[in-house]
Formats: structure tokens, C-alpha cells, sequence
């Protein structure tokens, strides 16, 4: 009589399985960060939330700061492949920079990780630590994007041309941090008014 037998699950590759664990790791992070602040993001509680081992997380990362970096990459990378979807390469100089300003409320208001990356910038410049190196990069990256997208508009003629181009860049980042932060202080704010006033404020004084 035959015997019927089960055949064993392939493996998944060690690449797939790593991806995913950190992927758990990091998600984990960010949902304890925004519900509990930062004092909740210890390895244990990270490990748990994600149902994995607490040594997997200090292999992956390190340290606390191995955690942020990963998250800030990981905030950054999901932007531009937000912006890029949303074709600001086609589009004017100033109309790509409303565009970026809206595709920052959308994940704002959707991501919980983009939350979080502000709760730990707010913890790291309150306690003057070395995290806050690695929030001046992505700032910097950031900074130079928006200068390049008002650059191309005062090339076309849709940006004004008497502008302070890097001034005008850490103006419009300088508006959506505050209202990132507002957000963290008053979660019931209206983001949606606020985006109308903000995008008519950024046309008013970038437009040519």
C-alpha cells in the first residue's frame, strides 16, 4: 500500500528571510515609537512586538542608533519613490515643489513610520545626542532636492528669480517640520485645512 507522503516546504533564500525579519524589526519600532514614545523602543519590547528574538534585533542593528539610521533610509527611500511616482520630473518647477509638499502631508498623515521619524528627532535634538547626525543628512538630502526643483523653475520662468534659492528650499522644509511637529503636539489638528493654506502660502511666494 502506498505511503503518502508530504513534501518538505522549500526554503526560502537567507536574502528573502532576512528582508522580512528586518522589515518586522523596523515596523515594530516605529508603531512603539509613535503609540509609546521613545523610552518604549527597547530591544525587548521591539523583538516581542515583532514576535522575534531579542538577540535578532542586536544582530541586525546593532544598537539603537543602528535602528534610527535603518528607519531614516528607509523614510527616505519610500519619498523619492513616492515622488518619483508622481512624476514631479514632468512637471514645472513650482508646481513639482506643491507636488512635494503634498506627497509629505499624504505620508504623514498615512505613515506611521513618517510619524515616528519625528518623535525621534524631536527626542534626539532635545537630548543633544549624536542622532541627530544622521537627521541632518536626510535634511541636507532633502534640502538639496527642493533647491533643485526651484532652480529648474526659475530656468522655465515659473519660479522667481530674485529668490535666495537654498533660503527658499529651507523655508518650505522648514514649514512642513513645524507642521510634522504641531501634528505630534495636537493629533487631532485639521491637515487637510492646513494644506490648502500652506500650498496657496508656497505658490504665493515662490510663483513667478
Amino acid at each position: 500500500m502506498p505511503v503518502n507522503t508530504v513534501s518538505p516546504r522549500p526554503r526560502r533564500p537567507q536574502a528573502e528571510r532576512r528582508a522580512e525579519s528586518e522589515n518586522r524589526l523596523l515596523t515594530a519600532s516605529a508603531e512603539l515609537l509613535v503609540e509609546s514614545g521613545i523610552s518604549a523602543a527597547t530591544f525587548k519590547n521591539i523583538a516581542r512586538r515583532a514576535g522575534l528574538s531579542r538577540g535578532l534585533v542586536t544582530r541586525r542593528f546593532g544598537s539603537k542608533s543602528g535602528i534610527i539610521e535603518a528607519l531614516i533610509e528607509r523614510l527616505q527611500t519610500r519619498v523619492y519613490t513616492e515622488l518619483e511616482g508622481r512624476l514631479l520630473a514632468e512637471a514645472s518647477g513650482l508646481d513639482a515643489v506643491i507636488g512635494y509638499v503634498n506627497a509629505f502631508l499624504d505620508n504623514f498623515q498615512g505613515d506611521r513610520e513618517q510619524r515616528a521619524y519625528f518623535v525621534l528627532l524631536a527626542a534626539s535634538v532635545a537630548d543633544v545626542s549624536d542622532l541627530r547626525v544622521p537627521f541632518y543628512r536626510t535634511h541636507e538630502v532633502m534640502a538639496d532636492l527642493l533647491q533643485n526643483l526651484l532652480r529648474r523653475g526659475v530656468a522655465e520662468g515659473s519660479v522667481r528669480q530674485d529668490l535666495d534659492l537654498r533660503s527658499a528650499a529651507l523655508m518650505v522644509g522648514s514649514l512642513l517640520f513645524g507642521l510634522a511637529m504641531q501634528s505630534l503636539l495636537d493629533p487631532k489638528m485639521d491637515l487637510e485645512s492646513l494644506r490648502r493654506t500652506v500650498i496657496e502660502t508656497v505658490r504665493r511666494g515662490l510663483a513667478a
